[in-house]
């Protein structure tokens, strides 16, 4: 089965999201929809060994306003999952 990510919400510019299937050394980042470039100080690492759980990241006041989602990615650098379109106002 393949891994889910599926945003949440945002508030306080923290975004909380979930996952199911995503193995722990998994990497999870911020994409700007529009240009599709990573945001390295959004990502995260799936450090539990359980494969569903929840996570947040804190936006750095440099995100500006627009378009985003969520990318998954495996231990091996893989695409492994995608959010849902949201907006960061």
């Amino acid at each position: 089965m393949k891994p889910v990510i599926s945003f949440v919400e945002i508030e306080n510019r923290v975004i909380v999201a979930k996952y199911q299937r995503l193995m722990v050394r998994a990497k999870v980042v911020l994409v700007e929809k529009t240009s599709g470039r990573q945001l390295p100080e959004t990502a995260i690492m799936i450090a539990s060994p359980v494969p569903v759980g929840a996570l947040r990241i804190r936006l750095p006041e440099t995100i500006k306003p627009g378009t985003y989602f969520l990318k998954a990615f495996n231990g091996h650098g893989q695409d492994a999952a995608q959010s849902v379109d949201f907006e960061i106002g």
